[in-house]
């Protein structure tokens, strides 16, 4: 039997590690996740095929809301199938330093997924949403350009800030989207609210409504932002489900709300000119000369 003592001796006698192994991870959809993404692409295209069916059903001078919303869920189903076959995905690589006082430094990597088609998708459907809002209450033609640039920026800021890697920068972009999210509030909030003032009581009503509903559900997709490719304390599967969340509410229930409400109104829009009719004998363009001048 050996001696108590002389065990310890040996093990003292080990040589302690002098380096620690890197730590890698990767943060990837789950089962879970994208599942979630092929429901979202079902929800979305049922949605729009439902949204052409009310748009045949109605004169083509009152279709613009239709068209607007279908065109909403289209691109929508578009960019759920992109990411759910993973052909609207990317990866970043993060990188962290562990410093220690007696030992070499460590490094932990990163691998996160982040769905760069999912801001594609917002590029497009986010200003036909501004759309929407801004023909309803009637929003002067400046004012809606604005509206859309800005939205546009804050998109196009979101999209950089996802793909950033540096945290300085990544936050920077950050900053700069919702500073145009500010800009989008203040025309929908302060100048849409004071335009529809001038219609009627139940367009107003439903304007300050729908509006509202909008907005609230936009401040909430930065928080997401934050907490998911912002600092990364939500996995992707709880950002894909939060995103799946918020896009259902803001597009497929925003477009039954919008057009099932504005079709019972008796002052629902009555567009004709170009949008109904085209070009007339009067606005097509000549090419070459005029029989009469031969």
């Amino acid at each position: 039997m050996m001696d108590p003592m002389e065990v310890m001796k040996k093990h003292d006698a080990l040589p302690m590690p002098t380096v620690l192994p890197d730590d890698i991870s990767y943060q990837k959809a789950g089962t879970t996740g994208t599942n979630a993404l092929w429901v979202v692409f079902v929800i979305m295209l049922v949605s729009s095929l439902a949204f052409y069916v009310m748009a045949f059903r109605v004169p083509v001078q009152k279709r613009l809301f239709h068209i607007l919303t279908a065109f909403i869920t289209t691109f929508a189903t578009i960019s759920y199938y992109a990411m759910a076959v993973k052909a609207g995905v990317s990866e970043n690589e993060i990188t962290i330093k562990h410093s220690q006082k007696h030992f070499p430094d460590t490094f932990s990597y990163i691998y996160r997924e982040v769905y760069w088609a999912r801001y594609v998708d917002w590029s497009v459907t986010t200003p036909l949403l501004l759309l929407d809002l801004s023909f309803l209450c009637g929003l002067a033609g400046a004012n809606i350009l604005v509206a859309v640039v800005a939205d546009i920026i804050m998109i196009m800021t979101g999209l950089f800030a996802a793909l950033t890697v540096p945290e300085s920068p990544k936050w920077g972009w950050y900053a700069m989207a919702c500073l145009a999210y500010l800009v989008v509030i203040y025309q929908l909030a302060i100048n849409g609210r004071g335009v529809v003032q001038q219609k009627d009581k139940k367009t107003g009503t439903f304007f300050v409504a729908i509006a509202s509903f909008t907005l609230v559900l936009w401040t909430v997709y930065p928080i997401i932002w934050g907490v998911a490719d912002g600092s990364r304390i939500a996995s992707v599967d709880a950002e894909i489900i939060a995103y799946a969340v918020l896009d259902i509410l803001a597009k497929p229930v925003f477009g039954f709300w919008l057009l099932f409400t504005h079709d019972s109104m008796s002052s629902s829009a009555s567009i004709e000119g170009f949008w109904a009719h085209g070009l007339g004998k009067e606005g097509t363009l000549t090419v070459g000369d005029d029989e009469d001048g031969a």
